[in-house]
């Protein structure tokens, strides 16, 4: 396994799993327990995907020590206030039945972010979470919260894939020392992404598949990445990436596939934003 540092000193694994859109906790857990078994460390899920308890009772019943384990979970804008933040937390702890989780982020950039924010900052004082940081955020809202803030976001998990890189996103969080962290890295397989010519091209003169080319080509950008599946020999594959590497030229293969667009929704959208989390936000105004 690689490791990164982040910038609190703290290090994360650079290959992780995830969670979102399991929603059936029992077959959360057996994912979670079949992805210990290959060798993941490195879980993220979230308030918002309902199967924190499931990852929780995966990792505290695997028999490893904790502290081997970095965990991560999100906070939703239903609790964006200063008061509402710090019951997240605790609701989070107590669904992962764990003293801290490693990792807490702020799920999305809207609502009161600056409150929020003051109440991931004072968890991570008590330590009740080891590092703090955000999901979503562009550069400017990045910038933004940086500037409110006394402590710097340390990830900001975003979405990159082959069809949307974000070059431009991912230099200004790595220039200002955020680590980015990599969701729907396979893009949920649009544009037969698995089965794309130019990727698979690169591949065969590895012997890999078309996802372990994606997720080395990530790696090797810096970024860490949080692949999700529920078949433990998808997972096996999406681990065996560690005995090669792509070359310069590879990397500006992949460079080209680039279509520069999101493949679910811009975060800018206001009719997004208001249809997707308007009814949670108007839910913390009464």
């Amino acid at each position: 396994m690689q490791y990164i540092t982040l910038n609190d000193g703290k290090k994360m694994p650079q290959l992780g799993f995830g969670v979102f859109q399991v929603r059936d906790l029992a077959q959360a857990e057996q994912a979670v327990k079949d992805a210990i078994e290959v060798g993941y460390r490195l879980f993220d899920t979230a308030a918002a995907y309902g199967n924190e308890e499931a990852v929780g009772k995966a990792i505290n019943e695997s028999g490893i020590d904790r502290k081997e384990f970095f965990v991560t979970s999100k906070l939703w804008v239903d609790h964006f206030t200063y008061e509402k933040a710090k019951e997240g937390i605790e609701d989070s702890l107590r669904k992962l039945n764990m003293d801290y989780m490693d990792l807490y982020l702020l799920h999305q950039p809207y609502g009161d972010i600056a409150g929020a924010w003051r109440a991931l900052e004072e968890a991570q004082a008590e330590g009740k979470i080891k590092s703090i940081g955000v999901s979503n955020f562009y550069p400017d809202q990045l910038k933004n919260l940086e500037l409110m803030s006394n402590v710097k976001p340390a990830v900001n998990q975003i979405e990159v894939s082959p069809w949307y890189q974000e070059e431009l996103d991912v230099n200004f969080n790595q220039k200002e020392g955020v680590q980015v962290e990599a969701w729907a890295p396979f893009a949920e397989g649009k544009h037969d992404i698995f089965t794309n010519e130019t990727i698979a091209s690169i591949g065969k003169k590895y012997g890999k598949a078309n996802g372990q080319v994606i997720l080395r080509w990530l790696l090797q950008r810096g970024i860490v990445v949080i692949p999700k599946s529920v078949h433990k020999e998808r997972m096996a594959e999406n681990f065996n990436i560690f005995d090669f590497e792509l070359s310069d030229e590879d990397m500006k293969l992949m460079a080209t596939l680039d279509k520069n667009e999101s493949q679910f929704f811009s975060h800018r959208d206001p009719n997004a934003i208001e249809s997707i989390f308007g009814s949670s936000l108007r839910a913390l105004r009464k």
